[in-house]
């Protein structure tokens, strides 16, 4: 059985806009990012992708990964393009011309959990279809805000077409499995980290708490 591991970048460098609380936990610096990039250069098995299309993405991020030959997938939220800090459309048009793949992250950050069926509609129909007008192919690739789901929300994104959804779960996941587990890139990224993650070493002793916490957004509402 094929395994990979699934590593979500959020922010790098210093923020161009204001963050929510909590949300600095998931920036790195650029000696960090660089880092990171270092690591998984020529590791077939790993798989980058960058949540909420803030600005770095473009600005900081990009270069370092053509630069190395690196392919990543950008999950950008539809209703920010444009504003301070985020990707614009140009930028969303810069990734996929440097031949990086665009999912979808929603529109503006709900947990998907607490959605009516207006707000449903928006999050997981009209953000993927704003993305794909922009990135010239259509976006069934999904990642989960918050990492929160539970079956409600995946039985939407299965009726919304989703090919591939990723969650925040943290241990390396089944290289074929629809839903694809996570693991974020924090503020204490180190090379301690990288080489446990890396290495797949740490999943037994982890392995509870993260499926305790998939319980928990699974079934929460």
């Amino acid at each position: 059985m094929a395994v990979a591991v699934n590593l979500a970048v959020h922010g790098i460098g210093r923020p161009a806009r204001a963050l929510d609380p909590g949300e600095d936990e998931r920036w790195v610096t650029e000696e960090q990012f660089e880092q990171l990039l270092d690591a998984v250069a020529g590791r077939p098995d790993v798989h980058l992708s960058f949540d909420d299309g803030n600005s770095s993405d473009v600005e900081i991020a990009l270069p370092r990964l053509v630069e190395r030959g690196l392919r990543a997938e950008f999950f950008p939220l539809a209703g920010k393009l444009g504003e301070r800090g985020y990707v614009d459309s140009d930028g969303v048009r810069e990734l996929v011309r440097a031949g990086m793949t665009i999912g979808s992250h929603g529109w503006e950050h709900h947990d998907w959990r607490r959605l009516d069926d207006r707000r449903a509609q928006r999050e997981l129909e009209k953000a993927p279809r704003v993305l794909g007008e922009l990135s010239g192919t259509p976006v069934r690739r999904f990642s989960l805000p918050y990492g929160a789901y539970d079956r409600r929300v995946l039985g939407r994104l299965r009726a919304a077409g989703a090919i591939r959804v990723y969650t925040s779960d943290g241990f390396p996941a089944r290289a074929d499995s629809w839903l694809q587990s996570r693991t974020e890139v924090r503020h204490d990224l180190d090379q301690r980290w990288l080489d446990d993650v890396l290495a797949g070493a740490g999943t037994v002793y982890r392995r509870a708490g993260r499926w305790a916490a998939r319980w928990v957004r699974r079934v929460a509402r």
